[in-house]
């Protein structure tokens, strides 16, 4: 059996691969997938992260697939519903990556309250600027509200506080909060979180789900963190709430286009901290998603092989 990589993936997972079944990785080839004809052709299953786009086209031109591995947990580049109706079977290495976007989330939201990447602009700008930037403030009492409870939204809240955060949360679809965290309406949840981060997929119902009108609804001078996915965050309402001092910062890992085609504006603010989207991707998670995507495709393969 052939299994297709079109990004990149760990060495030794590949390897372990190699082992197995016949492997062909190009790990720049997520650009324009369709070019590989002859691989796609051939391929049992096909493993992919976030910029390789399984369009409907694309399975088109993979009569043989069986299976999508998906590095990392975000499915919005993989059309499932055309997967579904060809009994393609699609694999996310859930939980392989949670711990580092929590990581990520909390490191974040320390640094803005501590107001580290002002004081570092102005280190660069002035070369001493100890009194602008002796105003941060620390994480005890400090309210940290969570948009989706899902396993990175309850993890983000099991670190948090063990820096002091008070955890909210806000998710239609729990019941019952979880342990340690108070479930709020998402409009209570906007007024009174010093520090609100995103955790819900990207879907039709997401879509600018932070628009102009709810981020003008957050407490004045909060933070905005987003490791979601881009287009649930409006960026320019965002900019002007950052500019005007509505907000009193932001972590932004994702984007609406990426990758982005000129530096964004958010970059150039002092209360803004902005990455390639890679709250998820570390050599540590890397590991771990590569391995558990490689152990659960062979599987599946070899069950399929029985059959």
């Amino acid at each position: 059996m052939v299994i297709l990589i079109t990004e990149f993936m760990d060495e030794q997972a590949v390897a372990r691969l190699r082992q197995q079944f016949q492997v062909v990785h190009k790990p720049d080839a997520f650009a324009q997938p369709e070019q590989l004809v002859d691989e796609l052709a051939n391929a049992d299953a096909l493993i992919v992260r976030n910029q390789t786009k399984v369009t409907e086209s694309l399975l088109h031109l993979a009569p043989r697939l069986k299976l999508v591995g998906r590095l990392g947990v975000g499915l919005d580049n993989i059309n499932l519903e055309a997967c579904k109706a060809r009994g393609i079977k699609v694999i996310p290495a859930t939980g392989a990556n949670a711990h580092s976007v929590a990581e990520y989330v909390v490191v974040s939201a320390v640094a803005l309250l501590r107001r580290l990447p002002a004081a570092m602009q102005g280190m660069q700008a002035k070369g001493w600027c100890r009194a602008e930037s002796s105003d941060g403030r620390e994480a005890p009492g400090r309210k940290l509200g969570i948009v989706g409870l899902g396993d990175i939204g309850c993890r983000v809240a099991r670190l948090a506080q063990s820096f002091g955060f008070e955890c909210t949360g806000h998710d239609p679809f729990l019941k019952q909060a979880p342990t340690n965290i108070e479930l709020l309406s998402f409009e209570d949840l906007l007024q009174t979180a010093d520090v609100i981060s995103i955790h819900v997929p990207y879907l039709a119902s997401t879509a600018s789900m932070f628009n102009a009108k709810v981020i003008a609804s957050m407490k004045p001078g909060s933070i905005l963190i987003n490791t979601s996915r881009g287009g649930i965050v409006d960026e320019q309402a965002l900019l002007k709430a950052l500019t005007s001092g509505q907000l009193g910062g932001a972590a932004i890992d994702v984007f609406e286009t990426e990758p982005l085609p000129a530096p964004t504006e958010l970059a150039r603010l002092a209360n803004v901290i902005v990455t390639p989207h890679i709250s998820g991707v570390t050599q540590d998670s890397n590991q771990r998603v590569s391995g558990l995507i490689a152990e659960r495709v062979a599987n599946e393969l070899h069950q399929l092989s029985k059959g």
